[in-house]
């Protein structure tokens, strides 16, 4: 009898990852994909040529499937309801980013998660990459003594492949996510590094070019939250649009500070970390700036995976989390919410003029019946009567040409996958 856990994926593209993980594990099997895009799960089958795999069109038949786990893969914007139908279809679940997109569903998600008891594990696997990752052994060792400030940047120009991610649909999440939005890259390893709870928030959106409306999206071109914790430390985070590149994280604590190498410095950067610290607070200049890189445990094995080699540690801590390994390193969903209600409280900011918000703490069972009901987002077949912009300064008009033009790019680049 197999000892591996069997998992399901919702969603052919992002999906692939923990697909391929899957497939060279020694603790998982893959059993069920499900798509509703059926020429991506045909492109899937005969790419994977497996008969043990079962694959669906239909969510509903998908999760009557025999497996124990589902990875929900599918839009950032849809994992919350899907994340509470597995659970109580007794599946324990790992989400890809985003955790929920409304205070009504994180409310719903908490309760589902302890109602069922199962393993509900978030997919942030920027906390996984080997500079956060070592920072956060390093943090709860001590080393670099009580954290007092923070940074964190998760800058991507998607414009080279924005066809490749929203297929010129007007309506693609993407198109309509606020500055704020996808926030958990930027701020949830620094969350991971220092366990603590992020208290208040205040949000900057920044302005619209040309370059995101030639592209089909309605959002300011970057969010930033700046961010104070339990213990009074602040965060910066930054994400979005700019044009340059840039993943790079630093911490400072009372005995010094550590961080991750920027990607110009041509060292590896997620894969390179500075530290430079003293052995107490106030021997200052007692221990001379270290740099190297972190070993992970499954060099060779993690070097085809995407994210610096992050998406095999996720999945990897996700499967022996489940099998009862102690040492597994998941994201629990009170840590995924404690990453992400920033960049929603941030944006209520900006809508606000700039004020300060409480970030809710939704272990508190009183504190979630005073958001039980409230289901203010960008997407109109949620959000009802609470319907934000996407653009805090209201919604522009885009012609359709715009996303004719992107969805022939789109279409081009499927002919040229599909020859090869």
């Amino acid at each position: 009898m197999s000892n591996k856990i069997r998992v399901g994926v919702l969603g052919v593209y992002r999906g692939g990852s923990m697909m391929k993980y899957c497939n060279i594990a020694d603790n998982a099997e893959l059993v069920a994909i499900c798509d509703k895009w059926e020429e991506g799960l045909e492109r899937k089958k005969k790419e994977l040529n497996n008969e043990n795999i079962t694959y669906y069109t239909n969510f509903e038949d998908f999760i009557k499937h025999d497996m124990d786990a589902v990875v929900l893969a599918n839009y950032a914007n849809e994992h919350a309801p899907f994340a509470i139908k597995c659970l109580k279809a007794g599946k324990h679940v790992f989400s890809e980013v985003l955790p929920v997109q409304t205070m009504k569903e994180a409310v719903e998600l908490i309760e589902a998660v302890e109602e069922t008891g199962l393993i509900y594990a978030y997919g942030e696997n920027y906390c996984y990459m080997p500079a956060p990752y070592e920072m956060r052994k390093l943090y709860r060792e001590g080393k670099i003594g009580e954290f007092e400030y923070g940074e964190g940047e998760y800058v991507h120009n998607c414009e080279p492949i924005w066809h490749k991610i929203t297929y010129g649909d007007r309506n693609h999440w993407r198109n309509h996510m606020y500055a704020n939005f996808y926030c958990t890259h930027s701020i949830g390893p620094l969350v991971h590094i220092t366990g603590l709870r992020p208290v208040k928030v205040t949000g900057f959106e920044s302005g619209m070019n040309e370059r995101k409306l030639r592209n089909g999206s309605y959002s300011g071109l970057f969010g930033i939250e700046m961010i104070e914790m339990e213990n009074g430390g602040i965060v910066k985070s930054i994400h979005g649009d700019l044009y340059r590149d840039s993943i790079w994280y630093t911490v400072y604590g009372s005995k010094g500070r550590m961080e991750s190498a920027r990607e110009d410095a041509k060292l590896e950067d997620v894969k390179t970390i500075y530290v430079h610290c003293d052995e107490s607070s106030g021997a200052y200049n007692t221990k001379k700036l270290e740099t190297y890189k972190p070993v992970m445990g499954a060099e060779g094995k993690d070097s085809s995976f995407g994210h610096g080699g992050s998406d095999f540690y996720s999945m990897y801590h996700f499967i022996e989390k489940i099998k009862g390994n102690p040492d597994a390193d998941t994201i629990d969903v009170y840590e995924a919410l404690d990453m992400f209600l920033p960049g929603m409280f941030a944006y209520r900011s900006v809508m606000a003029g700039g004020i300060p918000m409480e970030i809710p703490n939704l272990r508190d069972q009183a504190v979630r019946e005073l958001w039980r009901n409230d289901t203010a987002c960008t997407d109109p077949k949620v959000a009802g009567d609470m319907l934000l912009p996407v653009y805090s300064k209201g919604n522009v008009d885009i012609p359709e040409e715009v996303y004719d033009r992107v969805k022939e790019k789109w279409h081009q680049h499927l002919e040229q996958t599909a020859k090869k």
